[in-house]
């Protein structure tokens, strides 16, 4: 196989494809049917017709916080803090893990004041003194904080401030466990009549959890794939799920993973055997999959970790096919814009995966 670098992932892109809102309806957005050489433009409450009855659709629960904050630093400069994870409340009481935005970032031990009338002390780097985020102790509960004050994090490109609409629709309609500083963009398309028609075509559901991380918008800098470090993001396998997907696997149904945070969840489960726990699983063109057979995704950033996991899933230049059509024919990209169905490459279609992880 061919050495991929940074560079083969990139593309250009029209800034008017970048979509800045949601379709009006969930699962009116399109739908680009990519498991075939040809693509096929379609919407998405057609996904019941393209799956069968025994797949199993694998979602990703994890529910969106609030967490943007702003507040001021003592000198009076403005700062934004963007809440990746609440610690342990037994050993770090009330303290956060987030990203630290200020024109010259503050020393351990300053308290910044927070719009709301809370203050966050500055513990520290983390997850060390060399790390990339920081570690705060707010004055109150942080979860209650963040639903009080926060805002929703919309992405980096998406142009304008966070509305009540945001906050209903950058959240899919089953989110259930808070901890996510990044919508699992792929699932925001279901809404509950698709589900149910889905359910009444006998396609099962399962859940895995996995809180994502504003890493996930972080440019990949090194033109050696090898020499980037992924973040990392905590994931759940449940009892329920592990059983689902064995069920699933034994009858020759197909498992279905809505959204690059799901494949990256099960396989992270494949490889380490582990249900639960942190994971930096970086997926580029040769990874061998365990798990997934199909994948519902959106359309992704050029130069992305998430562009070398699709095409790592379905192969490099079908992917960059794909996504010559999409741009041709005005799909709308990113979080808020349409979405894409995939095979994994080498399995003919119906077929599940050869062998259990």
């Amino acid at each position: 196989m061919r050495a991929f670098t940074l560079s083969d992932f990139d593309f250009e892109l029209p800034q008017g494809l970048i979509a800045q809102h949601p379709a009006t309806e969930r699962s009116a957005s399109r739908l680009l049917d990519a498991r075939a050489r040809a693509p096929v433009d379609r919407i998405f409450r057609d996904l019941p017709g393209l799956l069968r009855a025994g797949d199993l659709l694998v979602f990703n629960d994890t529910k969106v916080v609030k967490a943007r904050l702003f507040g001021v630093k003592p000198t009076g400069g403005r700062i934004e803090l963007l809440v990746e994870r609440v610690l342990p409340a037994g050993e770090h009481a009330h303290e956060v893990v987030a990203h630290l935005k200020a024109g010259k970032k503050p020393p351990a031990g300053t308290v910044l004041s927070m719009d709301g009338g809370f203050t966050a002390r500055l513990v520290g780097r983390w997850p060390d003194a060399q790390g990339a985020l920081f570690r705060l102790a707010l004055s109150e509960d942080p979860w209650a904080l963040m639903e009080r004050h926060g805002h929703v994090p919309l992405p980096p490109y998406i142009a304008h401030g966070d509305s009540a609409a945001d906050e209903a629709r950058y959240q899919t309609v089953f989110a259930r466990v808070p901890g996510a500083a990044a919508a699992p963009t792929a699932a925001l398309h279901f809404d509950a009549t698709l589900l149910d028609a889905l359910q009444a075509c006998g396609v099962e559901r399962a859940h895995v959890t996995l809180h994502v991380g504003a890493g996930t918008f972080s440019p990949v800098k090194t033109e050696n794939l090898a020499e980037h470090r992924m973040h990392a993001e905590w994931y759940e396998v449940p009892a329920s799920t592990q059983q689902a997907v064995a069920q699933t696997r034994a009858r020759g149904g197909r498992i279905v993973a809505v959204g690059t945070t799901t494949v990256r969840t099960l396989e992270s489960w494949a490889q380490s055997g582990q249900t639960s726990g942190d994971t930096r699983i970086f997926i580029t063109p040769g990874f061998e999959f365990q798990w997934v057979d199909l994948l519902i995704t959106n359309f992704h950033l050029p130069r992305s970790t998430l562009m070398m996991l699709v095409s790592a899933f379905a192969g490099y230049e079908h992917v960059m096919a794909m996504y010559r059509h999409a741009i041709a024919q005005g799909y709308r990209f990113f979080s808020y814009g349409d979405a894409m169905l995939l095979q994994r490459a080498g399995q003919p279609d119906g077929a599940s995966a050869p062998s259990d992880p």
